[in-house]
């Protein structure tokens, strides 16, 4: 099918296509379990201070597979990497939903993330040599269709939601689903990764980044705080604080302005440079948390987390970008070493709403995750355009 639909294209747009459809899939496997976060808290009977412990599961994982990620995509290819651990990040996803007990959905969530962040890193890595083939910013187009995917899943955990389907058969549906996008596209990526800058020396597993990733990594820190409270803990504030018995509609409107401003990030950052497009970014996602924390009510919470969907939407994917034209790393090991700074939000944002929300409440917790919001706004003064 995929050969029928690109006859006669340039391999350039054919491996695009292709990529894009990976980035989609990483999304959609990613929020076909995010959505269903408050139906496995339900079924778990777990508080919020307890569901907080069990999602630092996932980031762990993600961590445990930074040192080895960047080396497994120089090694071995990012295509064969992305074939490997996007098939196991799928078969992975119907287990979750079974998991009955606390300790086997932790241990599975470990295995979940390292699977998933490694062919993340993958995925990312086929699209700085897009980017190359280009010879222009796409990456932000590329997150855009993570996005996509990920509103998506959001989608269809709405639909199962409202047909009372059980996660685990939800998430089985999901894998069915993953298999045959990765099935149609995988042989129409990029083949060959390139090699590290000037030298053909054997890389070590981790490098420590220069200041120049280092400060990226920051940025990805703080912004990754806010992606991982909005995708973990919406669904439970539009319950909780906002008492909407349909906990998705929260995550969906993060989502859906999340991918769509994804597809303007790269003419913004030509138009007004990196800087003043994670200026902005900063200021809407600090914006729109203080609007459905001041104010708690459907409209202005909507309003709030579509503010932070638009701000979220672009710092990633510049942050990568910039990361993948390192003159030290190849790309594989630089996006591994910016996405370790950055995931450790993913480790400490859904922990922190967890633990303030159990001493304080969940409107106190995401006023806190607002000021990550304006950490990005003062930290964005040292990127350069």
């Amino acid at each position: 099918m995929f050969q029928v639909l690109t006859a006669g294209l340039p391999q350039q747009r054919q491996a695009r296509i292709a990529v894009s459809a990976l980035f989609f899939l990483t999304g959609f496997c990613f929020f076909s379990w995010a959505t269903r976060i408050p139906d496995i808290q339900q079924k778990l009977h777990l508080s919020e201070g307890q569901l907080g412990g069990l999602l630092l599961a996932l980031p762990i994982g993600s961590l445990l597979s930074m040192p080895v990620a960047g080396a497994l995509v120089g090694k071995y290819g990012s295509r064969q990497i992305l074939l490997v651990f996007g098939l196991l990040y799928g078969l992975i996803l119907p287990t979750l939903g079974l998991a009955g007990q606390t300790w086997i959905l932790f241990t599975l969530l470990v295995v979940f993330g390292f699977c998933g962040n490694i062919a993340n890193i993958a995925v990312n890595t086929q699209a700085v040599f897009v980017e190359k083939m280009y010879g222009r910013s796409v990456m932000a187009s590329f997150h855009g269709l993570w996005s996509s995917g990920g509103l998506a899943g959001s989608l269809l955990a709405w639909g199962m939601q409202k047909w009372h389907v059980l996660p685990y058969q939800h998430f089985l549906v999901s894998m069915v689903i993953v298999f045959i996008i990765l099935a149609v596209n995988i042989n129409h990526v990029v083949r060959h990764d390139d090699k590290t800058s000037g030298s053909e020396e054997k890389q070590p597993l981790f490098v420590l980044p220069d200041k120049f990733l280092m400060i990226l990594g920051v940025i990805a820190f703080a912004s990754m705080i806010c992606e991982g409270a909005m995708f973990d803990w919406s669904g439970v504030y539009f319950r909780k604080v906002i008492h909407v018995n349909i906990a998705v509609v929260g995550t969906n409107a993060f989502m859906s302005t999340m991918a769509s401003f994804r597809f303007l990030a790269d003419y913004l950052k030509l138009r007004f440079g990196v800087k003043r497009v994670m200026q902005l970014s900063g200021g809407l996602i600090a914006g729109g948390l203080l609007l459905a924390v001041v104010f708690p009510y459907f409209t202005t919470a909507i309003i709030g987390f579509l503010m932070v969907g638009a701000g979220v939407s672009s710092v990633v994917p510049l942050v990568y970008s910039a990361a993948g034209r390192s003159n030290t790393m190849t790309p594989g090991m630089a996006l591994a070493a910016v996405s370790t700074i950055g995931y450790l939000g993913f480790l400490f944002g859904p922990v922190l709403i967890g633990l303030v929300a159990q001493v304080s409440s969940l409107r106190a917790s995401f006023f806190l995750i607002a000021l990550m919001g304006l950490s990005i706004a003062v930290m964005s003064n040292r990127v350069k355009n």
